[in-house]
């Protein structure tokens, strides 16, 4: 029997004893402390296999090499939509048709600049990744 078991089984017998002597009023309290002490057994626990497995495999400490915006790659694009929106009225409140155009250009204009950007680093990441090999 796994010595963790047994721990857990003397816990849980404690509890239904300190149950039966307290009585139902102290029924939530006594549950919450058997929780609470599962609850530690059971961090302690995956603390111990997460170590184990790091020293087995030293490959899964090293973080997975992130670079700029490759967390959300069209951030941009959500972004500059957004504000489109209130853009597309300002130019259009103000100059009409070509207010409108003005900050549609704007808008593609940017976005056109950042994906050629994008496209570019992209390009110097791949021949950096085969220099590496």
């Amino acid at each position: 029997m796994n010595p963790v078991e047994s721990e857990t089984k003397k816990d849980l017998r404690a509890a239904a004893h300190t149950l039966r002597e307290l009585g139902p009023e102290y029924e939530s309290e006594v549950i919450d402390g058997f929780l609470h002490r599962l609850d530690e057994r059971l961090e302690a626990q995956i603390a111990v296999r997460v170590r184990r497995e790091l020293e087995a495999n030293p490959e899964a400490r090293r973080p997975a090499r992130k670079e700029r915006g490759d967390h959300h790659p069209n951030a941009f694009q959500y972004a500059s939509l957004v504000l489109a929106v209130p853009l597309s009225a300002i130019g259009a409140g103000v100059s009409h048709l070509p207010g409108l155009l003005v900050a549609w250009g704007g808008i593609v204009g940017l976005n056109f600049v950042q994906l050629r950007s994008r496209r570019q680093s992209d390009g110097r990441r791949t021949r950096r990744d085969e220099w590496d090999d």
